[in-house]
């Protein structure tokens, strides 16, 4: 279990908003350990399907109020993976980590899909939780993980102060079609 107790706002991060253009538009995005919904109400706002998954149907019920968007309670580290032959256009976790879905994301993401993931990193133990590192990514794990299956398109790692000070790791990456680069955001 990933006792996360870190405060977060109910705005979606800069990651996520940076690279969400990249899903395909109208596309099935997955929301991974949701908790209270940010960032599956941001990717319904900008008119993409969205499948929430969290194992708190507390957290999940603060999403009721957006019938877009399907709900799904599940135990992610101790139950049968819930998404099985399902593919989606993009995946987004953040704040999360189980190292054994990693090759589940890889498999549910559908070709030219965004895999889109933001957690802490070992150094975060200094401003609070988790501070464990079973919980904490190591330097350059998600590139290590990811890389070999997924095109990068945008890799960060380091100490961050908002929105609020804590060490983080952030990829963005694509399961790209052959030899296809992957498409780069907008920049604002």
């Amino acid at each position: 279990m990933n006792p996360v107790a870190h405060r977060h706002s109910n705005e979606p991060s800069y990651w996520v908003r940076r690279f969400a253009p990249l899903i395909a538009p109208g596309g099935a995005v997955l929301d991974l350990a949701c908790g209270n919904g940010r960032h599956a109400r941001f990717l319904e706002s900008i008119g993409l399907r969205v499948a929430a998954v969290d194992r708190d149907t507390e957290a999940l019920a603060a999403l009721a109020d957006s019938p877009g968007i399907a709900r799904r309670q599940a135990d992610l580290e101790g139950g049968t993976w819930p998404y099985g032959g399902i593919r989606f256009d993009g995946i987004v976790v953040t704040n999360y980590l189980h190292r054994p879905l990693f090759p589940l994301l890889v498999d549910a993401l559908a070709e030219g899909g965004v895999l889109i993931y933001e957690t802490f990193m070992l150094g975060n133990e200094r401003f609070g939780r988790p501070s464990n590192p079973d919980f904490l990514l190591r330097p350059g794990e998600l590139l290590e993980v990811f890389c070999g299956s997924l095109t990068l398109v945008a890799f960060e790692q380091g100490e961050t102060a908002r929105p609020q000070p804590a060490v983080v790791q952030r990829l963005c990456a694509v399961k790209a079609v052959g030899a296809t680069a992957a498409r780069l955001p907008t920049l604002d």
